[in-house]
C-alpha cells in the first residue's frame, strides 16, 4: 500500500510576511511566494507551509485572527490564494495553512459584539469571560500569559476575558457548540478551495479546566492539567479526522503541541484523530550524542503504538535559529553552521517527515541586534522590554544583490524588519553557483533523501559508537553524526554525502556523513 504523501514529507514553512515581497509595500505577500516556487521545487520540498495569511490587525504576526475566511490586504486577495495553490500544485507542492482555534483578534466580529453585549450573554458565552475574585479587583485565577503579564483583561463592566497569549487574543469557549461549528465550516471553506493540510495553532490548549483553579507553584510552565492537554480536545479531533477523511487527496493536519513526555504526543496521533504532532525535543535538545539518541528513541517509542510517524524540526517562526543556538553553545566562531549542516543529515535520515524553516538552506542566523524602535513581537511590550522576543528569527529572507531589501521586494523596498549587511553574502543569487554553500548542501541532501527513501524501512538501529559519536543504520543508509571536536572513524559503506570536507576515513568534530551499506 502506498503511504500517503506527508508520512515522509519535508515541508518548508513559509513566514508569509518574510519571503518575498511582490507589490513593495514592506511585507511579504502570496504574489511574492508564488513567484518563487521554482525556488522551493528546486530546493527538493514535498509542501509549503503557509503562516497566517488572514485578515488581521498583525498585533502577534497574524496570530490574531479578525476574519478567518479572508486574506489580509497586505498579503493579497483570495484570488491570489487561488492561484497560489493552483501554481503549487502544478509544481507538485502540496499547500498546509494554519489554523488558529485557540483564540480570536479582539478585532474579530464575535469579539467586538461580545464586548457590547451584557455579562451572560450569549455573544459572551462565544469566548471565556469571568467575574474577578470576590471583594477584590484581582482576575479570576493566577494563570499568567505566555508573552508575560497575567492572562486576564478586565473590561469596564468589571468581568474579566482570558488571553493566553496577548490582551488581543481573546481565548475561545470551546464548550460552545457555535464554536465548533464554526470552526469545521472554517475548514470546509480550505479544502474546498483545495489546501491539503493544516497546521493547528495551540492544538492542546482548546479546553480548560472548567473550574479555573489556580496553577499555584506549577507557574507559567505547566503544559498539562489546567490549561493544556484536557481529555475533551480529543473529541474534537475526531470530528476534524472525519471532516478531513471525507475529501479526496490525504488530506492532512499537525498539531502544535507542547507536552511533559513524548507519549503525551501519542493521544493525538490515534488513527481517528491528527495525522501529525510537532516533536519539538530535537530542537530543544543540547548538542550531544546521548541527548539527540535520548529524544529520538523516545519519540520513535511513543509513536511505535499509532499508525503515525515522527515529525521533527530544528528551527521555526517561533524559536531562535538552530545555526545561532548551537554557535551559542559551542562557544565557537562558524561552528553554528558546520553543526547546522550535521543536524540537518541527522533530522532527514530519521524515520517520518521533517519541517523546515525558510532561510536554513541559506544557513542564516538569528538576528540579535534589531533595534529596539523596529520590534514587533508582543512578547518585547508585555515583557517590559526584558525580552526581544521572536522578530530576531523572522527578518525577510535574501534573495539578491549586495544592499537591502536583497531582493525581498523591489528596490527601495523598506522591510518590515532590517535586513543586516552581512546577509549580502547569504543570498540565493550568492550561493546559487557555489558548489560548497549551504543552499547546495540543502539541495544535494533533500535529493539524496528522495532517491534513497524508497529502500528505507521506518525503523532504524542504533550502531555501536563513542560517546561523542552517534550512528545508526536505516536500510541501506549509515547516518554518523560528531558531537565531539576530534575527528572519528567513519563506519563501513559508501560514502554518499557529507555537511563538511572528510580528513580521509575519518569525520571530523561537530559534521555528519551518510554512507550506503548491504
Amino acid at each position: 500500500m502506498t503511504s500517503p504523501w506527508w508520512r515522509n514529507a519535508v515541508v518548508y514553512e513559509v513566514y508569509v510576511r518574510s519571503f518575498t515581497d511582490a507589490d513593495g509595500d514592506g511585507d511579504g505577500d502570496l504574489r511574492g511566494i508564488r513567484s518563487r516556487l521554482g525556488h522551493l521545487r528546486e530546493l527538493g520540498v514535498d509542501a509549503l507551509w503557509l503562516t497566517p495569511f488572514y485578515r488581521s490587525p498583525l498585533a502577534d504576526g497574524g496570530y490574531d485572527v479578525a476574519d478567518y475566511r479572508d486574506v489580509d490586504p497586505r498579503f493579497g486577495t483570495l484570488d491570489d490564494l487561488d492561484a497560489l495553490i493552483a501554481d503549487a500544485h502544478a509544481h507538485g507542492l502540496r499547500i498546509i495553512v494554519d489554523i488558529v482555534p485557540n483564540h480570536t483578534s479582539d478585532r474579530h466580529a464575535w469579539f467586538q459584539e461580545a464586548l457590547a453585549a451584557p455579562p451572560g450573554s450569549p455573544a459572551r458565552d462565544r469566548y471565556i469571560f469571568r467575574p474577578g475574585r470576590p471583594g477584590s479587583d484581582e482576575p479570576p485565577n493566577d494563570w499568567p500569559s505566555a508573552f508575560g503579564g497575567p492572562a486576564w483583561a478586565r473590561l469596564p463592566d468589571g468581568e474579566w476575558y482570558l488571553h493566553l497569549y496577548a490582551p488581543e487574543q481573546p481565548d475561545l469557549n470551546w464548550r460552545n457548540p457555535e464554536v465548533r461549528r464554526e470552526f469545521e465550516d472554517i475548514l470546509r471553506f480550505w479544502l474546498d478551495r483545495g489546501v491539503d493540510g493544516f497546521r493547528i495553532d495551540v492544538a492542546a490548549g482548546l479546553f480548560k479546566d472548567a473550574s479555573f483553579s489556580d496553577l499555584g507553584d506549577r507557574g507559567r510552565h505547566v503544559v498539562d492539567g489546567p490549561i493544556y492537554s484536557r481529555p475533551e480536545v480529543h473529541e474534537v479531533y475526531r470530528d476534524w479526522r472525519r471532516i478531513l477523511d471525507s475529501y479526496d487527496g490525504d488530506r492532512m493536519a499537525i498539531g502544535e503541541v507542547w507536552t511533559d513526555a513524548p507519549e503525551d504526543l501519542a493521544l493525538y496521533l490515534r488513527p481517528d484523530e491528527l495525522h501529525q504532532v510537532f516533536q519539538f525535543d530535537l530542537q530543544l535538545a543540547p548538542w550531544s550524542a546521548e541527548a539527540f539518541r535520548d529524544v529520538v528513541t523516545a519519540a520513535l517509542k511513543a509513536v511505535a503504538s499509532t499508525e503515525a510517524a515522527p515529525t521533527w524540526v530544528l528551527s521555526s517562526h517561533d524559536s531562535v535559529r538552530h545555526v545561532t543556538r548551537y554557535e551559542q553553545q559551542g562557544g565557537v566562531p562558524g561552528i553554528g553552521l558546520a553543526r547546522a549542516r550535521a543536524a540537518l543529515l541527522f533530522l532527514l535520515a530519521l524515520p517520518g517527515s521533517a519541517y523546515l524553516y525558510q532561510g536554513e538552506e541559506l544557513g542564516l542566523h538569528e538576528v540579535t541586534d534589531l533595534p529596539e524602535e523596529a520590534l514587533r513581537d508582543p512578547i518585547w511590550k508585555r515583557s517590559n522590554g526584558t525580552q526581544r522576543g521572536r522578530d530576531g528569527c523572522r527578518v525577510p529572507i535574501p534573495w539578491s544583490g549586495t544592499k537591502e531589501p536583497y531582493g525581498f521586494g523591489p528596490d527601495g523596498t523598506r522591510p518590515w524588519l532590517p535586513m543586516p549587511d552581512a546577509w549580502r553574502s547569504l543570498s540565493v543569487e550568492a550561493q546559487q553557483a557555489d558548489p560548497m554553500s549551504t543552499l547546495t548542501f540543502y539541495r544535494q541532501a533533500l535529493r539524496e533523501r528522495r532517491a534513497l527513501l524508497p529502500s528505507l524501512p521506518d525503523s532504524l538501529e542504533w550502531l555501536e559508537a563513542t560517546p561523542t559519536l552517534l550512528v545508526f543504520r536505516r536500510g541501506p543508509l549509515v547516518c554518523a553524526l560528531n558531537f565531539g571536536e576530534n575527528p572519528a572513524r567513519l563506519p563501513a559503506g559508501e560514502v554518499v554525502l557529507t555537511s563538511g570536507p572528510l580528513y580521509g576515513e575519518l569525520l571530523p568534530g561537530n559534521s555528519a556523513a551518510w554512507l550506503t551499506s548491504t
